[in-house]
């Protein structure tokens, strides 16, 4: 009797929230939401970017008894550091430049409610003490203020870096990691969710084509196959803006896989399934640090095979091997001196990850005139990361 009741609610809750799928991890996912949903505890909520974190708020707001107070929705990311504590505990007149008149928080307008901090783990250091001031006591002071106020309010935080990760490099306070996670739920990732991508692509192209007034685009077999084994790096969000783009630019409605493939960046039409999945070279990198470990192992390859050609040049005979294609039709001729004989005396470069994270960083601030912003896209990073890696390496 409670497995039927459980699963006709999470079909209820799929209709509501106007949510696509069937797998085992979505389904989880859900049935922990609802679980938590009547109680006040704190809900972490984990995966990456794109898979649709910020619904499961939604859901636990509005199946809890605080459905009725005022639900906030927080990016934590977007908000500049100077500003992120008046944002959450608000401000009192004259507290700092700018600060014509008293303000509320939103933690304080949120009162007998419900706040989400989506991507927690850019919270500022020490804005996590105040936040985790509020989750043990309930009470917070407002900048430039020096009078407590109490509060009652359910935080559920999201994010989709590995916070583990942040916490043992110093970015994330352990405590706070802690009272966030007393109940933890993680989304899958698109890629395990094989059986409702398809699904999910139906119902974005016939909204579209609803809103729009233009015939429904569909795949051939072969292109459900292809968008199936898809390796989807932007997950739902992704896939959506696919289907948006076959609605809008083609002309035909039924979309084979040589022209789907068109729209689906790194796809390798040669590959199979597994072996995509399992290939890590052909897996997209995640972050500026797998980025920075590739480029580091391809300069040490290089400087075993240049070592190698060195010792044999050096023993007066043609390498056997040429790793680094010396001497082949179109190259040069070998440019070292006749007088190298050990091949230990070559410097290496430093295989130090911080320092070409640093020169990395230098370069792109010298490319754009020292504009952060620009910097920071040219590297991949978030410009407030920018400016704490700056901090680090003593370059401001």
């Amino acid at each position: 009797m409670y497995l039927c009741r459980l699963i006709m609610d999470i079909k209820s809750i799929k209709q509501r929230f106007d949510i696509i799928g069937n797998t085992a991890g979505l389904n989880r996912a859900l049935d922990i939401a609802c679980q938590v949903a009547p109680t006040d505890l704190s809900v972490l909520i984990t995966g990456e970017s794109g898979v649709g974190k910020e619904v499961f708020p939604k859901i636990i707001h509005q199946f809890s008894s605080r459905k009725h107070g005022a639900y906030i929705a927080v990016n934590c990311g977007a908000i500049p550091e100077g500003t992120i504590e008046s944002e959450l505990f608000g401000h009192e007149k004259g507290s700092f430049t700018g600060a014509h008149d008293t303000r509320k928080g939103y933690f304080e307008v949120a009162n007998g409610g419900t706040i989400f901090l989506d991507e927690v783990a850019e919270l500022p250091l020490s804005t996590q003490v105040r936040l985790l001031r509020v989750l043990e006591s309930g009470e917070f002071i407002k900048v430039g203020s020096s009078k407590t106020q109490k509060t009652n309010v359910r935080v559920i935080a999201a994010t989709n870096v590995n916070i583990i990760q942040a916490v043992q490099n110093g970015r994330f306070r352990e405590d706070l990691y802690y009272r966030l996670n007393t109940v933890p739920i993680t989304i899958p990732p698109l890629r395990e969710r094989k059986d409702d991508i398809y699904l999910l692509f139906r119902k974005f192209a016939v909204d579209f084509a609803e809103r729009y007034h233009m015939p429904v685009v569909t795949l051939t077999p072969e292109a459900q196959e292809a968008l199936k084994n898809y390796y989807w790096p932007g997950n739902i969000r992704q896939l959506k803006n696919v289907t948006e783009q076959l609605s809008v630019i083609e002309k035909e409605r039924t979309i084979p896989v040589e022209l789907l493939t068109t729209y689906l960046p790194h796809y390798n039409v040669s590959t199979l399934p597994v072996l995509y999945e399992t290939k890590s070279e052909d897996r997209p990198l995640s972050s500026e640090r797998e980025i920075l470990y590739k480029i580091l192992f391809d300069l040490r390859n290089d400087m075993n095979g240049l070592k190698q050609i060195v010792h044999e040049l050096s023993q007066g005979h043609t390498p056997v091997s040429n790793p680094l294609n010396i001497n082949s039709p179109g190259n040069r001729p070998c440019p070292f001196p006749d007088g190298i004989t050990d091949t230990e005396e070559v410097e290496e470069e430093s295989l130090s990850i911080d320092d070409h994270e640093k020169q990395l960083i230098l370069k792109a601030l010298e490319k754009n005139d020292n504009n952060r912003k620009l910097a920071a896209k040219e590297v991949g990073i978030s410009t407030r990361t920018l400016y704490r890696k700056l901090k680090e390496y003593d370059l401001i």
